[in-house]
């Protein structure tokens, strides 16, 4: 994992734009966690979670994880709790937290964090490895840190 200074100091860039490309925005992340699928949902006005950009998702999936439900698979609940939800192994969770049609991603490790920016809510972002994987507490404390960076551009 690259230096997280520096991607931070990529998203705070990009986010200085007066229309910031999300989908750079999200490979960069991606690309810092070495993960090769993500997603980025903001919270709209009905307070439903709103697909904003994605990477690596397989094509057929797009309608499934376009509007997610505040409390409704690991997006869902991460906003819901307001801190990260991680899957070491989505393939085979049976917690219940991951939604069925998310194993047809075919990823494993995964997280995903809530979007929040003076206590809140703007969204949720979520990134995933194609093997088993644990994220550790410091890449858990980046994502959030990253969240806040997005939501407060958000407001």
């Amino acid at each position: 994992m690259n230096n997280s200074k520096e991607i931070k100091s990529t998203i705070q860039s990009e986010l200085e734009k007066d229309a910031p490309n999300w989908e750079i925005l999200l490979k960069a992340i991606l690309n810092h966690f070495d993960c090769s699928t993500g997603t980025l949902h903001f919270l709209d006005e009905n307070k439903l979670l709103q697909l904003q950009s994605q990477v690596g998702i397989p094509e057929f999936l797009i309608p499934k994880l376009s509007t997610i439900p505040i409390g409704k698979g690991m997006a869902g609940i991460a906003a819901e709790r307001r801190k990260p939800v991680e899957m070491c192994n989505l393939q085979t969770d049976d917690s219940g937290v991951a939604r069925p049609s998310a194993k047809d991603t075919k990823v494993e490790g995964s997280l995903a964090a809530p979007l929040i920016y003076n206590e809140t809510l703007y969204g949720t972002i979520g990134i995933a490895k194609p093997i088993p994987y644990d994220f550790t507490q410091d890449e858990s404390d980046l994502i959030m840190e990253i969240g806040e960076l997005l939501g407060k551009r958000l407001i």
